[in-house]
């Protein structure tokens, strides 16, 4: 016991100076996505439904087994009931106890119920499972977010020390009256105009890792770190398989409404059940004491009177057992309109699937064309890149050279940094629209 209570305080020590610390945490993609499914709030919250459903079949299953139950009673008589030439019933102290068995032999009712108690524990699991694959979405989101704003902020501030460098290889060539204030301005404007799209690529850079600690239920003043960067995607993007497939089954709001048409139809079969008979077979033991005087009824009935009586308690022990048929005969009809309104329903969850259906085909087909442009956006801005970057190049030596204009190398500098940013964007749009898809789709896609 002592070495437990050691080692608690140990461990607690240890905890509170990793939290003083606040070391920065840093997080791949998989261990984001196993934090997610094992600490948020709607995972456990789904978990607790199935486990809370597993109860409930429990309890109904409770109602095919027998219920014993037993009672004891005790009573004083104030004032006894009494007859003509004053003779009194009952008795001044009663002690009473009562056994009673029921055991169900036939009960239509509870056997529907075990069935729509099934259907309710696979709800509730689909449920569970859904709220997985869209937590997985959700957190993959927030981290391909996070890794866009620092890869573009990493584009901004490259600009940036390039446009900086500009600035002042100009400013030293007006100082020495090779170039005009003009230039040497224009190069200024070029660096000032940096700044804002750096302040807000921050400022979303925090705002995504907040989101990403919220579905991680992680506390907010914990610092985070992801690893790698969207470049590290491109071979993944390029030797990713064409999602060709159309195959719906797996989709979870899909498979959600299928498992409510089957509820339904259970609380159908259960609404019939009330015009079912119920058999069963019960017993009861009753053990009674009457604190009475034993009188000799003889001078009332003309027999002989011997003149005795006797005080004591007098007792009795009565058992019985029986078989019991109910048989429901008329309702007014109750449930006759029970089970038509439960049809209707049935029809409702009909025509919602057949709509929900051709809503998710074209969720589908309009992921696959999202990820077939991604993909292609991609290999155009990688061109692009490379074009934008050779542009740069010349006009810099031009502009060094002084057959170029400082006009012309900011324009090259901003047609570099455009086509950085989108060449990440593509990326971006590439996995963003991957993770669209495994959701329709229905698949529990970690890494």
């Amino acid at each position: 016991m002592k070495r437990k209570i050691a080692l608690l305080c140990v461990m607690m020590l240890a905890a509170s100076g990793v939290w003083a610390q606040q070391d920065t945490l840093v997080l791949d993609l998989k261990k984001a996505i196993e934090l997610a499914l094992s600490d948020n709030p709607t995972v456990r919250i789904a978990n607790l439904e199935i486990e809370r459903q597993d109860y409930v079949r429990k309890e109904s299953r409770g109602d095919l087994l027998p219920s014993l139950s037993a009672s004891g009673q005790y009573t004083y008589s104030v004032v006894k009931q009494e007859m003509a030439k004053g003779l009194s019933f009952g008795a001044d102290n009663t002690l009473t106890a009562t056994a009673s068995l029921s055991v169900p032999l036939f009960v239509p009712s509870v056997y529907a119920t075990l069935r729509m108690n099934r259907d309710q524990l696979a709800a509730a699991v689909e449920s569970a499972r859904g709220n997985r694959i869209v937590l997985i979405g959700d957190v993959k989101n927030a981290y391909y977010n996070i890794l866009l704003a620092e890869q573009s902020l990493a584009v901004l501030e490259s600009s940036r020390r390039s446009t900086a460098s500009t600035v002042e290889s100009t400013r030293a060539s007006f100082e020495q009256g090779l170039v005009s204030e003009y230039d040497l301005l224009t190069a200024e404007v070029q660096l000032r105009n940096l700044e804002p799209s750096i302040i807000e690529m921050r400022n979303a850079i925090e705002s995504s890792k907040l989101l990403l600690k919220m579905y991680l239920s992680i506390p907010e003043e914990i610092p985070i770190e992801v690893s790698g960067s969207l470049d590290d995607y491109r071979e993944q993007v390029l030797a990713d398989f064409d999602p060709v497939g159309m195959d719906l089954s797996e989709n979870t709001d899909l498979r959600s409404l299928e498992l409510q048409q089957q509820l339904m139809g259970s609380q159908i079969k259960l609404a019939q059940t009330a015009r079912m008979p119920v058999i069963s077979a019960f017993g009861s033991a009753i053990y009674t004491g009457n604190d009475m005087e034993r009188i000799n009824f003889g001078s009332f009935t003309g027999g002989s009177d011997d003149g005795s009586s006797e005080n004591g308690f007098w007792w009795q022990h009565p058992v019985s057992v029986g078989v019991q048929l109910s048989i429901p005969i008329f309702s007014g009809l109750k449930n006759t309109q029970r089970v038509k309104q439960l049809r209707n329903s049935l029809s409702q969850l009909d025509l919602q699937k057949e709509y929900l259906a051709q809503s998710l085909r074209v969720q589908l087909i309009t992921a696959r064309n999202n990820l077939f442009t991604a993909r292609e956006k991609m290999t155009a801005n990688e061109q692009t890149v490379l074009l934008a970057q050779k542009a740069y190049d010349i006009s810099r030596t031009r502009f060094r050279t002084g057959t170029g204009t400082i006009v012309e190398l900011n324009l090259a500098e901003t047609k570099l940094t455009e086509a950085r940013l989108s060449y990440s964007q593509s990326i971006f749009d590439y996995l963003a629209a991957r993770v669209e898809y495994d959701k329709v789709i229905g698949v529990e896609k970690i890494d």
